[in-house]
């Protein structure tokens, strides 16, 4: 995935995976954002899962991480990509995981179909600065773009034979050490955000936390 260079604030550029049109006004999401900036600001990269309606109630439940990216995403494509499985999601930026999203809780973990997603829209009410910043229409079209997309693992109706995509090479196809070392660095390094440790938030909508 690739952004349009320039100024880009309060547009939001995402790719994810969604039920949305079988489970309207209650589905679940899994969401990759390039959120807009300012010049001289770093790209926020957003990660959220939610499940059965949450990230369109009131208040909203969403589990969102966001990072600023060590590299510019205007200035080549990088690769992102979603691996999610019966146990976890892992979100990747360049083959290194940023953020693993454990199922702890059935609640808040979503398990029911989803198909994969690109788009780009005006997020001006929170993406850049809480909605400080909000999109500039004189510099449309806000342009991204898509390559080299990839998916693999089990459909709907697969047979039981069929197995999800391994986090990794680790014992029973978790992360291995090399990666885990490599989430902490990026997390470490470039995490600005992560909802369990908001403290604004109602615990009790948050018990994987």
């Amino acid at each position: 995935m690739k952004v349009q260079p320039g100024y880009t604030a309060g547009v939001n550029t995402a790719f994810y995976l969604s039920n949305t049109e079988v489970y309207p006004g209650y589905h679940d999401e899994i969401d990759i954002e390039l959120l807009g900036t300012i010049p001289g600001e770093p790209y926020t990269l957003q990660t959220n899962v939610y499940v059965r309606g949450t990230g369109d109630s009131h208040p909203i439940v969403g589990q969102e991480m966001r990072f600023h990216l060590w590299f510019d995403p205007t200035a080549d494509y990088h690769h992102y990509a979603v691996l999610w499985n019966p146990d976890e999601i892992v979100f990747l930026v360049d083959d290194v995981p940023i953020r693993r999203y454990e199922k702890k809780v059935e609640a808040t973990f979503p398990e029911r179909e989803m198909w994969a997603y690109g788009s780009v829209w005006d997020a001006s009410d929170w993406a850049t600065d809480s909605g400080r910043y909000r999109a500039d229409y004189r510099y449309q079209p806000f342009v991204s773009g898509f390559r080299e997309f990839k998916v693999a693992g089990c459909e709907v109706g697969s047979p039981a034979s069929c197995r999800p995509v391994p986090a990794g090479p680790g014992v029973g196809g978790g992360l291995s050490a090399q990666q885990m070392s490599a989430m902490r660095w990026a997390q470490q390094r470039s995490m600005v955000y992560y909802y369990c440790q908001d403290g604004s938030k109602d615990r009790s909508n948050y018990p994987e936390c």
